[in-house]
């Protein structure tokens, strides 16, 4: 298992500072039912998020390197994840097919650099909006799914390839029929980009129906929503449901509705990486509690 003083003293050495929070759900739901760890085993994995590769402007004047660097912070990690999860905004938006598919295929290839092979990806607004996500799937496969590590389920919910902003009929639909395999305490993941709650509607901070999704997750004791989109570290209980977004890779925004107008913190160069990082996600079963760490991204 990880050794938790490397990864402080990794962090340390990035000159950022480490949070580290228990989360719920799953640890409630095993230690109400010690039974339930049968076939458990410990695990973490990595969250990295709108990296927004092809951007170019003021708020990052170093984005050409900032994803490379990024991937050679996680290469450097003394022990490595069992698995990266990439919650969506790949690349940054363009009108054209051509110059999309582009940036993808140069995603894709800096990201092929990772020492772990074992890496998901889910699309943003930015990588599917203006095509349904048809450009993601031709590089990455389907945008929402399923998967199974160490015990735990992880459910990929796709609310970027509709443009209204929706998970739509369809896949929630697609939702409820997984949800009914699992038992009411199994341990469940949920990756989303935009919080499945009103967090700032106005600067599209939410999903529409993401009301319908929480409410098909609800009768599940064992839930905890990740996503990315807002550029922030946020934490949120709907009920029991622990919802966590993650730092992006690109710049930093501001506090949900601190101002009128949602824009880019402006860039420090003084602290380049200022507000960037991503996530270490550690599952302690026999402790029954999962726990987060926030990493920088290093200068270098």
């Amino acid at each position: 298992m990880t050794n938790r003083r490397n990864f402080m003293k990794l962090a340390a050495l990035g000159g950022g500072a480490v949070f580290v929070s228990g989360l719920t759900g799953c640890a409630q739901a095993l230690s109400r039912n010690e039974s339930s760890l049968s076939g458990y085993d410990e695990f973490f994995f990595v969250q990295l998020s709108d990296t927004h590769w092809g951007y170019k402007g003021p708020d990052n004047p170093d984005s050409a390197n900032t994803l490379k660097k990024a991937v050679a912070t996680v290469n450097a990690l003394e022990t490595q994840p069992d698995f990266i999860m990439f919650t969506g905004d790949l690349t940054h938006t363009t009108d054209d097919p051509v110059e999309r598919r582009k940036r993808l295929a140069e995603f894709r290839d800096i990201v092929g650099a990772l020492k772990v092979k074992n890496v998901h990806f889910m699309p943003g607004e930015h990588d599917a909006s203006l095509d349904r996500g048809a450009a993601f799937k031709e590089y990455f496969g389907q945008s929402n799914y399923t998967f199974d590590h160490k015990g735990v389920h992880f459910i990929v919910v796709d609310n970027v390839s509709d443009p209204g902003a929706k998970i739509g009929a369809e896949q929630l639909a697609w939702i409820q029929a997984d949800l009914a395999k699992q038992a009411k305490d199994a341990p469940i993941v949920v990756f989303t980009h935009r919080p499945l709650f009103d967090l700032a509607p106005k600067w599209d901070w939410a999903t529409r129906d993401g009301a319908q999704a929480v409410a098909l997750l609800m009768p599940y004791t064992n839930v905890t929503v990740f996503y990315g989109h807002i550029h922030q570290e946020n934490h949120h209980m709907t009920g029991h449901i622990a919802h966590h977004s993650a730092k992006s890779l690109i710049f930093p925004l501001p506090a949900p509705g601190s101002q009128d107008k949602r824009a880019p913190l402006p860039w420090d160069p003084a602290n380049p990486t200022k507000g960037l990082g991503f996530r270490e996600v550690e599952a302690e079963v026999k402790e029954a509690e999962y726990k987060i760490t926030e990493y920088p991204v290093t200068r270098s």
